[in-house]
């Protein structure tokens, strides 16, 4: 695990609990040096500051997310929300808001882990499932559309399995919240920023989609 944060009490507190919780980390207190790090020994996740000297933590997750599937968990300031969709979008799976409860970043990054080495949300089979023109193989893990492999994140994937296992039914951000996320609580937008990016990589035209629907005054459902 690796932890990109350069203020130097928010990083002991986090290594801290993380070497409480049976959790191997690293700190880098730079940017670039933390993105130089997390691309030479990939983590099993990334905790990752937006305010940082060299390169900013939203360059650093888009640089990341480019050449790796790591997942990275964004530590924002409370009122930033405007860099927290723009972390979603550039593809984080989570983001805890400052101040946090380490407790509550401790749940987190439980859950990201989970999902990211799990073989999926609901694991049973088929091992492969098809729609229209997405295969997708459940256990390696791996997305196709029109036999081109697509890059999606460990939430992208899960989100996508959770829609194709339930089929016309429709589900609220809330529903997938705590589904998909493993969250009774947080913040939906996360799931809308989802959405649009699993839109954007597996419909015709992500403007009219025709998998993921929308059901106004709902959410969302998968129509095949």
């Amino acid at each position: 695990m690796l932890l990109i944060e350069d203020d130097p009490t928010v990083a002991e507190v986090v290594m801290r609990y993380l070497d409480h919780e049976g959790f191997e980390a690293r700190w880098q207190s730079d940017g670039g040096e933390g993105l130089r790090d997390a691309l030479s020994s990939p983590p099993d996740i990334v905790l990752l500051d937006l305010m940082l000297p060299t390169i900013g933590g939203l360059e650093v997750c888009r640089r990341l997310r480019q050449q790796a599937p790591v997942p990275v968990i964004m530590l924002t300031a409370r009122g930033d929300e405007t860099d927290r969709i723009v972390g979603l979008e550039l593809g984080a799976d989570d983001y805890v808001a400052k101040p946090f409860s380490p407790r509550e970043l401790m749940a987190r990054v439980r859950a990201v882990l989970r999902r990211a080495q799990s073989p999926a949300v609901g694991d049973t089979a088929p091992a492969v499932l098809r729609a229209a023109d997405i295969e997708v193989d459940v256990g390696a893990r791996e997305v196709r559309k029109d036999g081109k492999l697509l890059t999606v994140t460990a939430r992208e994937f899960d989100l996508l399995i959770w829609f194709m296992r339930h089929p016309r039914h429709a589900f609220s951000r809330e529903d997938l919240l705590e589904h998909v996320w493993g969250y009774t609580y947080g913040d939906a937008s996360t799931v809308t920023v989802h959405v649009r990016r699993l839109r954007e990589k597996i419909e015709d035209d992500p403007s009219e989609p025709e998998l993921i629907t929308t059901v106004w005054g709902v959410g969302y459902r998968w129509d095949e």
